[in-house]
């Protein structure tokens, strides 16, 4: 049991269950929009997510030399040097266009981690700024940069399933911060310092509601696709609902990242 612990903790600690979740939304994209080529787009967002999501978390404590090169930090760390490899291999087979977004998303990610300006923290501790970040790389990442990639129009469809994924996200954000307020930062003015958990738990329930009436705007306007969204909705409501300071690291890290996984494989079963 211990054994099976340790892979479970460092797959999530790894930086492996986000980048999937971050790789299924890519193929969700594929999925909605019809885009066959979309491997090398979705290889590139689940590599890069490791990449990312590793130097985000590590980077800070590493400079500040209050990280011990633990087994599982070396780890992950070869882990991560191997993403890289295979980050820049995919970024080379993107459309030149793609590599250029992808680019400004690298640089957002740099501007998140590090201290660029004198006397100035990272973005990642500006106030009440990081939950919008976040949300916003991971729309570019596993909607645009596929949009782009395969040349196709940036139609009203695209800007709906922008709007919807962008709450989606934002609400899932929104868990991890309910679950972590006790350890976060009183200067970071996460959502639930800045408004409580009730409040936050009802802002993310009505963003939700208005995730699921959304789809009516769809001018295709598919009953299966909606009844899919709707099942969506209420399971990310629930475990909103459900969520306080004393749930288990795994509600959020696993359970609740792995909501887009799921949603990717009930709609490839749907369409197949």
């Amino acid at each position: 049991m211990k054994t099976f612990k340790k892979i479970v903790d460092f797959y999530i600690n790894s930086s492996i269950h986000v980048a999937l979740s971050v790789y299924a939304l890519t193929r969700l994209t594929g999925c909605l929009f019809e885009i066959e080529l979309i491997e090398n787009v979705s290889s590139f967002a689940f590599f890069g997510t490791i990449v990312g999501y590793n130097f985000v978390k590590y980077d800070a404590l590493a400079r500040s030399q209050k990280l011990e090169m633990r087994l599982e930090l070396k780890a992950i760390a070869v882990l991560s040097f191997f993403s890289l490899l295979m980050a820049v291999y995919c970024f080379f087979w993107l459309e030149r266009n793609t590599q250029f977004i992808a680019s400004v998303f690298l640089g957002i990610t740099l501007l998140y981690t590090l201290p660029f300006f004198p006397n100035r923290k990272n973005a990642r501790n500006w106030a009440g700024i990081k939950i919008y970040i976040v949300a916003l790389c991971w729309v570019g990442v596993t909607l645009f940069l596929p949009i782009i990639n395969s040349n196709l129009p940036f139609t009203h469809y695209v800007f709906l399933v922008a709007a919807q994924r962008f709450i989606l996200i934002f609400v899932l954000i929104l868990i991890f911060e309910i679950i972590d307020l006790r350890l976060d930062d009183p200067h970071l003015k996460t959502v639930p310092q800045q408004i409580g958990v009730t409040k936050t738990k009802r802002v993310g329930v009505v963003l939700m509601v208005l995730f699921v009436l959304l789809e009516f705007l769809s001018t295709d306007f598919r009953m299966d696709f909606f009844a899919l969204k709707l099942a969506l909705a209420l399971t990310t409501i629930l475990f909103l609902l459900f969520s306080n300071e004393n749930r288990s690291r795994y509600y959020a890290s696993f359970w609740v990242e792995s909501i887009p996984i799921f949603w990717w494989l009930f709609l490839v079963v749907l369409n197949y």
